[in-house]
């Protein structure tokens, strides 16, 4: 389960805006890859937390309901929230895994304030000029990522809300654009949207 053991190490080595970095969509077959930036505050590495605050954890371990609540309760009390998208035409054009890095670099130059240590998801974003960490499965070992990933998978989960209107009869609303048995389906029967990925096996 994600902790604060990496933030209160570098808290106590004089850090103190440390920003949580995620994604999330990259196994979607349609829409933008979604990232996150979340600074949470300092004086929760020093002082016990909001009693919600233990229920932060890797999205995908978090029921719908919970995560939307964590995600509203975050954008009420973080420090800064930052969020950045790649669409679908931009992952064709240069690779899912660029596409992901390139949405992360967007959600960090999104917060309202410079953090002092990004802590990313992943690997490090050689790209930005910045003292950083890269985590593997780091959304289930930082509680700064997990935040990240949960801002960033509410995001994405209204955005297909919002795309399941405009585009009818693929199911977003429930796949999410991920490659279900009604999703493909639909494909085959309709083709793909022009906010599918091209560059995707669609079907």
């Amino acid at each position: 389960m994600a902790s604060f053991r990496l933030e209160k190490e570098l808290a106590r080595g004089g850090a103190r805006l440390i920003a949580g970095v995620d994604e999330v969509g990259r196994g979607s077959l349609f829409g933008p890859v979604v990232a996150a930036a979340v600074i949470l505050p300092p004086d929760w590495l020093v002082r016990r937390p909001p009693a919600w605050v233990s229920d932060i954890d890797d999205s995908k371990l978090v029921a719908a309901p919970k995560r939307s609540a964590l995600a509203s309760a975050l954008l009420r009390e973080a420090v800064g929230v930052g969020v950045g998208l790649a669409s679908a035409t931009e992952i064709d054009a240069v690779n899912i895994y660029e596409a992901s890095r390139l949405a992360m670099i967007r959600a960090i130059e999104s917060l309202p304030e410079r953090p002092e240590v990004l802590l990313v998801d992943g690997f490090p974003l050689k790209e930005l000029n910045y003292r950083q960490m890269g985590i593997p499965r780091g959304d289930r070992t930082s509680r700064s990522i997990a935040a990240a990933s949960i801002v960033a998978k509410v995001f994405r989960d209204g955005l297909m809300t919002i795309f399941d209107a405009l585009y009818d009869g693929y199911g977003l609303a429930r796949n999410k654009g991920y490659g279900t048995e009604e999703h493909l389906r639909a494909l085959k029967e309709r083709g793909p949207t022009g906010l599918h990925r091209a560059s995707f096996k669609l079907g």
